[in-house]
């Protein structure tokens, strides 16, 4: 059962220097239980798709299309509609766990303050309760202790995992995660992608997961989605995209992964050359034509249209004249 669905998504910010495009057209649906994942370069629109979904672009903002939860177009809400829906339907954790917390406030005070929002009338016993359960399941250890912790009293992996039960702790259905490895050791990583796999079963969640690591995501995500230039390049099953990928991005994003090698082996990983396109000045053709290697002269003058989920003239066989 779809429980969301984002069509024909178009972002841009008016700025001193002009408009800047951010999210250029962007469609997908989202089911019950799924798990997502968007990937792309910094600067591809990833969290500002994940923003706009839970209402929290800017006035200077201008976004067209349609952002429809369980049938509701959410664009047209206003802000008190939208304060109910951020915690109790939709949560997200971000890229550094450290400034989601007030430092100068306990754990408990956090879980308390995010309860209420949602719960006015939650007793303390009743909110202490929920707060160990949801420490637990994050496997903090000795929760109770740690109530009365302050955020720099924890490891970077820990604050992510106080940052998941915080997200959680009012059973959203869904939960975007923007990058929540960030500055993680590669273990830490693996912990974190358990946790949030374990917990998407155990809750029946639905992730969106935003991250410029492909790796990532195997094992864990149904689908992948590749941002580049606001634009969607391709998109398909995370099995298809890891073991086939497509278009020439994806391709080198693959490449450029970290493998295992001997210990006596050196390998040089392949770079993207040059610098994706300035979203204040749009191309008029392909975006990723003035780094791919199979550029055609048509390329450059014409966007190619999304086409059996991909975005690339050259591979569909599309004429350009």
């Amino acid at each position: 059962m779809k429980l969301l669905e984002v069509k024909h998504l178009k972002i841009s910010f008016e700025t001193h220097q002009g408009t800047l495009h951010a999210v250029r057209d962007f469609s997908f649906d989202l089911y019950e239980g799924e798990c997502l994942g968007l990937v792309g370069e910094s600067g591809c629109g990833k969290s500002v798709i994940a923003l706009s979904l839970l209402g929290l672009l800017p006035n200077t903002a201008r976004v067209e299309g349609q952002i429809l939860w369980r049938g509701q177009d959410v664009l047209s809400w206003n802000q008190v509609q939208w304060q109910s829906f951020r915690g109790s339907d939709a949560a997200m954790i971000f890229q550094e766990p450290g400034r989601s917390f007030d430092p100068l406030t306990t754990v408990e005070s956090n879980f308390r303050e995010t309860i209420l929002a949602h719960h006015p009338k939650e007793s303390k016993e009743e909110i202490r309760r929920r707060t160990l359960e949801m420490l637990q399941q994050v496997r903090i250890e000795e929760p109770e202790k740690r109530l009365k912790n302050f955020p720099h009293q924890f490891s970077g992996g820990m604050l992510q995992r106080l940052m998941i039960a915080l997200a959680l702790v009012n059973r959203p259905r869904l939960l975007i995660a923007d990058e929540p490895t960030t500055a993680l050791d590669v273990t830490i990583q693996a912990q974190i992608i358990q946790l949030l796999n374990n917990l998407k079963n155990e809750l029946k969640l639905s992730i969106i997961f935003i991250t410029h690591n492909l790796a990532l995501l195997k094992g864990f995500a149904q689908r992948i989605i590749v941002l580049y230039n606001g634009l969607v390049m391709e998109e398909g099953d995370t099995e298809q995209i890891l073991k086939s990928p497509r278009h020439p991005y994806t391709q080198l994003l693959i490449q450029s992964l970290i493998r295992r090698q001997d210990r006596h082996e050196f390998k040089t990983f392949p770079e993207i050359q040059g610098q994706p396109p300035d979203p204040l000045r749009l191309l008029p053709g392909c975006p990723f034509s003035t780094r791919c290697s199979l550029k055609q002269p048509g390329c450059e003058q014409h966007l190619p249209e999304l086409k059996n989920n991909l975005r690339c003239s050259v591979i569909n066989g599309k004429d350009h004249a």
